[in-house]
């Protein structure tokens, strides 16, 4: 089940308490916790607000085995703004830090300062994907332009099932959710691809990447069904690389990812 993946039960006034599937490398992936965190946040803001924007630090690694508490502080209730902060706890201690902020709808002005390079469309690309939930198809590093040599991931992403209606807070969430879930997959590969040896090397051959800090913006209300996405976001995150020696084995290959052992929704 889609929507199961984030599903939260309520554990007392603002924790609630979720669990994931095992990551194909291990432990627990952390647009998972990402998205759960979220979710425990919107859960204590009414619906007429929504999230606009995020930022997480990754502390330590999940343990799929364990069930993730999260505990939510109502930072501010404002008139048009509230913030909120999640710290998700497993038997080892805190392993995620989320700061949130929502806002009240309200009409502006659509600007764009960035404009989309000419690449390939995803009908023309091989999926890429490590999971069946969501496809991902990469344009090919020559496709456009990367001179700055700072590291440059062109990616197509979208969910594979579909979701609710965009325009209905409730169902909104759901697809902010899997946006914030899908957007953690991308920032390993920039940090890859800007790394010297990276450039030079089979894609993550003797490497070790962990995520270390996630931001996500949202400027608008998105489908992350569709094709394209007319919901603006900006997401910068830092990852460490790590270049073990030339003995090490190389990554293994994926496994097929687990469904979440329970699919009961949060209520209080």
């Amino acid at each position: 089940m889609v929507l199961g993946m984030f599903e939260l039960q309520c554990h007392g006034a603002d924790t609630y308490v979720g669990e994931g599937p095992e990551y194909p490398w291990g432990g627990l992936y952390g647009g998972q916790i990402v998205a759960q965190a979220l979710r425990a946040a919107a859960a204590t803001v009414p619906n007429e607000l929504s999230p606009h924007s995020l930022r997480a630090y990754f502390i330590r690694r999940g343990d799929d085995h364990d069930p993730v508490r999260y505990e939510v502080d109502r930072i501010r209730d404002g008139r048009s703004f509230a913030t909120r902060r999640v710290v998700a706890r497993q038997a080892v201690g805190a392993i995620l830090n989320l700061e949130a902020s929502f806002q009240r709808d309200e009409a502006s002005i659509a600007l764009q300062t960035v404009t989309m390079p000419d690449v390939p469309g995803p009908d023309d690309l091989p999926d890429t994907s490590w999971s069946d939930r969501f496809a991902r198809r990469d344009a090919p590093p020559g496709s456009f332009d990367d001179q700055t040599c700072a590291g440059r991931v062109i990616r197509w992403i979208k969910l594979n099932e579909r979701l609710g209606d965009p325009t209905d807070p409730v169902a909104a969430l759901d697809h902010l959710c899997w946006m914030a879930f899908m957007s953690d997959d991308l920032p390993s590969d920039v940090v890859f691809r800007a790394h010297p040896r990276g450039r030079v090397q089979e894609p993550h051959a003797n490497f070790f990447g962990a995520s270390l800090d996630h931001t996500l913006w949202s400027t608008a209300r998105c489908a992350s069904t569709n094709g394209t996405c007319t919901r603006a976001y900006a997401m910068s995150s830092t990852a460490l690389a790590d270049w073990r020696s030339a003995t090490s084995s190389a990554r293994t290959a994926p496994t097929p990812l687990r469904s979440p052992r329970n699919s009961s929704r949060a209520k209080c």
